[in-house]
């Protein structure tokens, strides 16, 4: 670690979590939005949102349908799993046994490269994607609705979970997408529904026919914890086993082929039941359904998303105020996302001193943040690669193997270790050791005379923290200006400097104030 690493290192674990004032300019304001609601400015991003209004970008932000991102899907192309159905995956990713492993099958044919294909096009978006808030929404809900990619069934699952469930109902109604959720084959298998049934069912097919199954109530707990009402959301464990019973017979038809939900009444616990002190009247498979709608519309529902909202676009301790306000218009609206973000957005807490800058971007944030901020060109294999340096850093995308996801707080990603490990990707992005990730380093500083590093680092601070750099990450890294490895002198030299333009980029993408948004 030289010098500069280490200076900037101990300054982010001071400032990291500090907050600081925001400007009052409408720049400031251009910036703070897009440091919240997209993955990162571009450069030219911000003159261009400043040219259409605040206002029109979101609107247009949050309809993505009118955007034009054929050059994303171009790039993505070649991940050719992302469009197979379950049972193509099935077919032609099979399970890796003793006679595949003979023929000298290479990870092209592996189920391990329908993840990381998963994986490596998220990526691709949070970098490419003019529908930035939509992939922002993307990875919110991926990590509310969680899912473990290496659990079982879902290597082959999770494309199809994240196409068909997460990405339609990104900017959608909250219920909808609830419900989407309940009857996908990923959330029956990851939380065990797809196992459940009435105490005295034996199971008739399959290596475990003639064994009595009973019922499992892993999905009912995390659907009212971690979905919908909350753990403080008023509901008791007679209420858990209640709506266990209602999901029963809620399960997979041919899990290693199509795995389609379909509903089997003989697994089905036909008795009477109360979730919530609301009796369920219409029995079979509408007993589910009537537990989602009851949830759904639950006032604690609308509470827990719009804190978990407020959490993800203001501030890690949600200001009361603005989530009653946010759970307010989920229970006019029926729990419409747009509606809400509007009203996140319009807030006095937005743009508040208080809650400026003092989120801290995950790895996966960083990352693709990183790549923007620098005008990097990422191609699928590059797609790869910021994945894998996200997952070094701490955040292996679909690889949370809890219900709750990856955390939306600073505790869980600020540590030595972890900030270091953002440090040394910083430098390998602009160094140009990702592949599949060009990034242009001259493009950053043109116009200036690399003999001046002090130029250098100015230009470099305005187009990577724009305006936000604070007075000790100017100490610090002004301090690095005469380094033979910044000004690529040794002592006896005589001559100008050679700004090593990368070295001092990776340096400001290792500040504190970059690793906020």
């Amino acid at each position: 670690m030289t010098r500069a690493s280490r200076a900037l290192l101990a300054a982010a674990l001071v400032a990291v979590t500090a907050t600081v004032a925001s400007a009052e300019t409408d720049r400031a304001t251009v910036t703070h939005v897009l440091q919240r609601l997209t993955y990162g400015p571009r450069p030219g991003d911000i003159e261009r949102v400043e040219a259409m209004g605040v206002n029109a970008w979101l609107e247009r932000q949050l309809d993505p349908a009118r955007i034009d991102d054929t050059a994303t899907e171009r790039a993505l192309a070649p991940l050719r799993t992302l469009t197979l159905s379950i049972a193509e995956l099935h077919d032609q990713y099979p399970r890796r046994d003793v006679q595949n492993f003979a023929a000298g099958e290479g990870n092209a044919k592996r189920p391990i490269r329908i993840a990381g294909e998963l994986q490596a096009a998220r990526m691709v978006r949070a970098v490419r994607s003019e529908r930035q808030l939509q992939e922002v929404m993307v990875d919110f809900w991926a990590n509310h609705f969680n899912v473990f990619v290496a659990k079982g069934e879902l290597r082959w699952y999770t494309t199809a979970w994240e196409r068909e469930v997460i990405r339609p109902h990104a900017l959608g109604r909250f219920p909808d997408l609830l419900r989407a959720s309940a009857r996908h084959p990923a959330m029956l298998f990851y939380l065990d529904n797809w196992l459940s049934a009435r105490a005295d069912y034996t199971l008739r097919l399959g290596p475990n026919a003639g064994r009595r199954a009973g019922l499992n109530e892993n999905y009912a707990r995390e659907l009212m914890e971690l979905h919908t009402l909350g753990v403080d959301g008023g509901y008791t464990q007679r209420d858990v086993t209640e709506v266990a019973r209602a999901f029963t017979g809620w399960t997979i038809d041919k899990p290693r082929a199509e795995a389609r939900f379909v509903f089997r009444p003989a697994m089905h616990d036909h008795g009477d039941k109360t979730v919530l002190g609301q009796p369920l009247r219409r029995g079979g498979e509408r007993d589910g359904e009537d537990v989602l709608d009851l949830l759904a519309r639950h006032p604690a529902t609308a509470r827990f998303i719009a804190a978990k909202l407020v959490r993800r676009f203001v501030a890690d301790e949600p200001p009361p105020a603005l989530v009653e306000r946010v759970a307010a218009v989920y229970r006019d609206t029926g729990g419409d996302v747009r509606a809400m973000l509007r009203a996140i957005v319009a807030s006095p807490e937005f743009l508040a001193p208080e809650t400026a800058r003092v989120k801290i971007k995950k790895p996966s944030e960083l990352v693709a943040s990183a790549a923007r901020a620098v005008g990097a060109t990422v191609d699928a294999r590059g797609g790869f690669a910021l994945a894998r340096a996200a997952a070094e850093i701490g955040e292996g995308l679909y690889e949370a193997q809890a219900p709750t996801g990856h955390p939306d707080r600073a505790e869980a990603w600020v540590s030595p270790g972890a900030l270091l490990a953002r440090m040394n990707f910083a430098l390998a992005l602009v160094e140009g050791r990702l592949p599949g990730a060009r990034v242009e380093v001259g493009a950053l500083v043109s116009g200036v005379d690399r003999r001046q590093p002090d130029a250098v680092l100015e230009r470099l601070l305005a187009t990577l923290l724009h305006g936000r750099a604070g007075a000790a990450t100017r100490e610090v890294l002004s301090a690095q200006l005469a380094v033979p490895v910044i000004t690529r002198l040794t002592l006896d030299d005589r001559g100008p400097a050679d700004t090593d333009v990368a070295k001092l980029a990776a340096l400001v993408l290792g500040s504190p104030e970059f690793q906020r948004r």
